[in-house]
């Protein structure tokens, strides 16, 4: 009998700490400057693209894995207050849990260390041991901050089963050409789509529609679909039916940590209940502008009701 595919989403994903700093202007080689503001808080692009799916109203499984130090009380209590299932996140006896090291100017940008942590630990093994999970997805999700070829043999598995992958490619890892080519969508910003060739020859700045252009120039060759997050100005998106540019609503922008993963998250859970990909980008968009008006990550999330208000406001006349 074959088995009934869900709705809900599964990311494969770190999960970190955040000890966050927030300083008027980034300090310059060797200098010290004092902050105005510190938090500890959930992190991790997986932690974070699974609460925000979470938050959009999909069923969300996360595999990921922490540490057995004092810092794996931080991501569970946040997973435990969000209502976010954690059967598939595990302790790994003797490594710390990932941290993430983040400075926020401002103006609201930022600078990132990551220590992997038990990260490290989610190897090809666990995507064997979860192919159950993986089969009945109805989306599975996952980052750049896994090992190489955790990533791969992931994509592998549900280019097998049928599973729609969704590969954000951040950070921009060198993943086999033939794990990106299963992802539908690629989500990369405009520094991880030079990395892969795509828009090699485009500014940042470069208009929305020269991006466009460069996302649909590569669909089925270089992946099955594209979505590149232009920041503040939205994302444009290109899959076999055609490609679009989405711009952003004008916000204030008080901290852009995890916008991203916002969007991303959005993102899984909209294809996962079945939209087509550009209502699903412009709800993501929705969810990057309404992130980046609070401090953190996570916490600075909004729900499902208020992500796809303003996404429909930004598609009206």
């Amino acid at each position: 009998m074959a088995e009934t595919r869900s709705h809900g989403v599964v990311v494969f994903g770190s999960v970190n700490v955040d000890a966050t700093s927030y300083v008027g202007e980034f300090p310059r080689p060797g200098e010290t400057v004092h902050s105005h503001g510190f938090r500890v808080a959930l992190g991790g692009k997986g932690a974070n693209q699974a609460v925000a799916a979470h938050l959009s109203g999909a069923p969300v499984e996360l595999v990921a894995r922490v540490g057995d130090d004092a810092n794996a009380e931080v991501p569970r209590q946040a997973f435990a207050g969000f209502g976010l299932a954690t059967d598939g996140v595990a302790s790994v006896p003797g490594e710390p849990t990932g941290v993430a090291q983040i400075t926020v100017s401002g103006t609201g940008e930022n600078t990132i260390v990551v220590t992997s942590g038990a990260n490290s630990a989610l190897g090809v093994e666990v995507v064997a041991a979860e192919r159950e999970r993986i089969a009945v997805a109805g989306v599975v999700l996952t980052q750049g901050e896994l090992p190489v070829p955790t990533i791969e043999a992931l994509a592998a598995a549900c280019d097998a089963a049928g599973v729609r992958f969704v590969l954000n490619l951040a950070p921009p890892v060198a993943v086999a050409e033939e794990a990106v080519a299963v992802a539908d969508p690629l989500v990369v910003n405009v520094h991880e789509a030079r990395t892969l060739g795509l828009g090699a020859g485009l500014a940042d700045d470069a208009p929305a529609d020269a991006w466009r252009e460069a996302a649909a120039s590569v669909v089925g060759a270089l992946a099955r679909s594209v979505v590149v997050t232009l920041g503040a100005r939205g994302a444009v998106a290109a899959d076999g039916t055609g490609s679009w540019a989405v711009a952003a609503p004008e916000v204030e922008v008080v901290d852009t940590t995890g916008a991203g993963d916002a969007a991303t998250g959005t993102l899984a859970a909209m294809l996962a209940e079945g939209s087509r990909l550009l209502d699903a980008v412009r709800a993501a968009v929705a969810a990057g502008a309404l992130a980046v008006q609070g401090r953190g990550t996570v916490d600075s999330y909004a729900a499902r009701d208020a992500v796809l208000d303003l996404a429909e406001r930004m598609e009206a006349p």
